[in-house]
């Protein structure tokens, strides 16, 4: 038996306006998802334990079958993996985004205009952090380039005391209330309004503003973390397993499980990614002897935070078409038996632009033994009364296993 999954990031939706009071999964065009529904089992599972703030670390942790409430210590380690950087059980980590704040010259003034600057090239962003690390890594703070927006801040033997707000939640806001709060947050606020001229004045940025383009005008510190600890994926269900993603962040968590990270050329972690890419990939590494595929695709979560409302529709109807009808044409032509479990890890709604901690829901096809389900579609509505509900999002895996 193989095992993958697909994994829609902010896929879950609310009804909307724009969409004649329909989400975007009800809207969107995705004949091979809704025919493995009707085929399998479906449901809704609850990947944000209560207390914990709604976002892609707890919601991919506990997809993959582990508790959050026994292994989170913060986001920024798990991008610190993916991104090689070794971290000290005394180092501190933060999330770093290259962001676009409005023009105001008190800083706290400013709005957030964008917690993406634009959804920034990689290749740019690499030019800008290394400006930073330069001119304001000082002593035992140093900052890493990650991929496009997203960066990461090691703070060697520095303080665990902070009150830190996700910029994709305050988009359209003054930052003044969301400013860092704790022991030391005067640092770390210094080392964003330092970075204001910096990245005001850079070639990168002058460019970028004459192609019409947000600049990258200021950094983001939130995200805070220590080193993890937690037991491989083969050790808790005894399947050799590969993760493919172009978000750190998810390629940490998988590396900290013992998961192989594959790369995929093209993807981005934003709308424009290889959706084929990554079909391809999952099945050359089940070709090659893995039994578990993650696969992870950020597109629809951005659009929701960007408030792209035809970009997400499309977005998940480009899932279907040049993933999910990949992987299903390709595993049936092999004639082995597979389960392929498909869901977001959260809702990330269009009228919100950030997370919540909804309910989500999840289809599990299994080829060995296909079953009559009568589900008039794979969304939120269809499943929103589903008589199968997981309350904790961690046991999905050991349900996927099983069933």
């Amino acid at each position: 038996m193989k095992y993958i999954v697909v994994l829609a990031d902010g896929m879950a939706d609310y009804p909307l306006a724009e969409l004649d009071y329909k989400t975007p999964m009800q809207v969107a065009a995705k004949p091979v998802i809704d025919c493995l529904a009707a085929k399998g089992k479906t449901g809704l599972v609850k990947t944000i334990p209560d207390g914990f703030q709604p976002g892609s670390d707890t919601a991919n942790l506990s997809v993959m079958g582990y508790d959050p409430l026994c292994y989170y210590s913060g986001r920024s380690p798990f991008e610190a993996a993916s991104m090689g950087v070794e971290l000290r059980d005394s180092d501190i980590t933060f999330r770093c985004n290259l962001v676009t704040l409005s023009e105001e010259k008190v800083y706290a003034q400013k709005k957030m205009l964008d917690h993406s600057a634009d959804e920034i090239s990689t290749a740019e962003a690499r030019e800008l952090i290394e400006a930073v690390n330069d001119q304001l890594g000082r002593g035992k703070m140093h900052f890493y380039p990650g991929v496009s927006y997203r960066h990461l801040l090691v703070w060697e033997e520095g303080p665990y005391d902070w009150e830190l707000i996700p910029p994709h939640d305050i988009l359209g806001q003054k930052i003044e209330p969301y400013l860092p709060q704790g022991r030391d947050s005067a640092l770390l606020q210094e080392l964003m309004e330092s970075s204001v001229p910096l990245l005001s004045k850079h070639a990168v940025n002058k460019r970028r503003q004459e192609r019409g383009l947000r600049p990258a005008n200021s950094l983001w510190i939130w995200g805070e973390g220590r080193k993890p600890r937690m037991p491989s994926f083969y050790e808790k269900f005894k399947l050799r397993g590969a993760v493919i993603s172009a978000v750190d962040l998810i390629r940490g968590i998988g590396i900290i499980a013992g998961l192989k990270a594959i790369n995929v050329d093209g993807a981005t972690g934003t709308f424009h990614t290889n959706y084929r890419g990554k079909a391809e990939a999952a099945l050359n590494a089940l070709k090659r002897g893995y039994d578990f595929v993650y696969i992870h695709i950020e597109a629809p979560d951005e659009c929701g935070h960007r408030f792209e409302v035809e970009k997400k529709v499309k977005a998940i109807e480009r899932i279907d078409a040049e993933a999910v009808r990949i992987l299903k044409e390709t595993l049936d032509s092999w004639g082995d038996d597979y389960k392929l479990l498909i869901l977001p890890d959260h809702a990330t709604p269009l009228s919100l632009r950030t997370h919540t901690a909804d309910p989500v829901p999840f289809l599990l096809y299994n080829s060995s033994s296909p079953r009559t389900n009568p589900v008039s579609g794979f969304d939120e509505v269809s499943l929103k009364d589903s008589a199968l509900f997981l309350a904790e999002g961690h046991k999905l895996m050991e349900f996927v296993l099983k069933a």
